[in-house]
């Protein structure tokens, strides 16, 4: 018998009522908790299949990058900037799949909703509207202001 090792999300979330809150804010119900982490599950899938559509595109704009009758300069031109944007879009989508994964993480180890600068809730609103949150409203600003 072979043991199969257990991700981090296949062991579950921890109970919705422990996860961090706001003063004045109704603690996290297990729905509300099952409705985010099933969206950011959802949109992780897609963000996967995505990526790896745009990665075999990725690799063909680059193995194809001198192919043509010749160096005419506005094929590589346009060429340069399409590529450039394949990968500015493929940096974006993975940066976005490493948070959700993060998030997911999060879920499960108990610290979804608090602020990785200050240690406080973020806020039940705040992260509802935006799972990946993973600063308070005041980090969040004074880190925009560096």
């Amino acid at each position: 018998m072979t043991n199969s090792p257990v991700t981090p999300e296949a062991a579950g979330p921890v109970e919705a009522s422990t996860l961090a809150v706001r003063p004045g804010e109704d603690p996290w119900t297990e729905e509300e908790l099952a409705e985010v982490t099933s969206e950011l599950r959802e949109h992780r899938d897609e963000l996967r299949a995505r990526l790896a559509a745009q990665e075999v595109e990725l690799v063909g704009l680059m193995r194809d990058s001198g192919d043509g009758a010749g160096p005419d300069q506005a094929d590589l031109g346009a060429a340069t900037f399409e590529r450039d944007q394949e990968i500015a879009m493929v940096t974006t989508e993975r940066e976005a799949l490493a948070q959700i994964e993060h998030t997911l993480d999060r879920v499960v180890d108990g610290s979804f909703g608090v602020c990785e600068s200050c240690g406080e809730a973020i806020g039940k609103m705040r992260v509802m509207a935006f799972p990946r949150a993973t600063l308070c409203l005041s980090c969040k600003q004074r880190e925009e202001r560096r």
